[in-house]
């Protein structure tokens, strides 16, 4: 037809196209620009790019799926020929993707260590801009009962009081708790304000009789753990 983009995807071989690749050789052998392409579904008329050339513009523009992920809608249609449907996508499937990796199989969620905890709350936490402070209750065999955000903050730090952390964990009848923040930074090294946090939750726990178990700080892709370093 008449001024039909010939880069379509339809006029690739059919071994090349990203939705028959990936039933034909599934989905570990794409590329990221490959999938996010599956994702967004279809080009850009006005540019005449195909779906494909439409993520690797998005991946030369925000570098990383990692830096996709912490974009917001409004910044991702900065990039020609993405709308917010297409956004919308793109951050449903990074957000999917989050929630699977941190939930393992099985209907109880055991937080027996500090890794345990990175590996459930990392994937929400390391890529933010901005401060989230989460307490995590736990019953007495260390299974998860329920994680609440109690506070939001900007890259400064945020102020947390033992009541918000302890109202939650006594209505929950919760047998200890943890806390986990971020530090948008990247760098999990705790501030004093970090450790004058952890001593007072630390000791008011301790006077009501819910165990503090951890206080651990994500950073990029590191962490830190006060009960490994023997601070609690």
């Amino acid at each position: 037809m008449p001024g039909e983009n010939k880069s379509a995807i339809k006029y690739w071989p059919e071994d090349e196209r990203p939705r028959e690749r990936l039933i034909k050789y599934g989905s570990s052998t794409m590329s990221d620009a490959h999938l996010l392409g599956i994702l967004i579904g279809s080009g850009d008329r006005r540019s005449k790019k195909n779906a494909v050339d439409l993520s690797r513009d998005l991946l030369n523009a925000f570098g990383t799926l990692e830096n996709l992920d912490q974009a917001t809608v409004t910044e991702m249609c900065q990039i020609k020929g993405i709308g917010a449907a297409k956004a919308a996508q793109i951050k449903a499937a990074l957000e999917v993707g989050k929630r699977m990796a941190s939930k393992p199989t099985g209907t109880k969620v055991k937080l027996k260590s500090s890794r345990a905890f990175v590996e459930q709350f990392s994937p929400f936490l390391k890529n933010l801009k901005k401060e989230i402070v989460k307490i995590v209750l736990l019953d007495p065999k260390l299974q998860l009962i329920k994680d609440l955000t109690i506070s939001e903050g900007s890259l400064s730090a945020s102020i947390v009081h033992p009541r918000e952390v302890m109202i939650p964990a006594i209505r929950e009848s919760a047998a200890s708790f943890a806390l986990i923040h971020n530090h948008p930074s990247g760098d999990p090294t705790p501030s004093q304000k970090d450790f004058e946090i952890t001593h007072r939750l630390n000791q008011t726990g301790k006077i009501i009789g819910i165990h503090m178990v951890d206080h651990i700080i994500i950073g990029g892709n590191g962490f830190f753990s006060f009960a490994d370093e023997g601070l609690l």
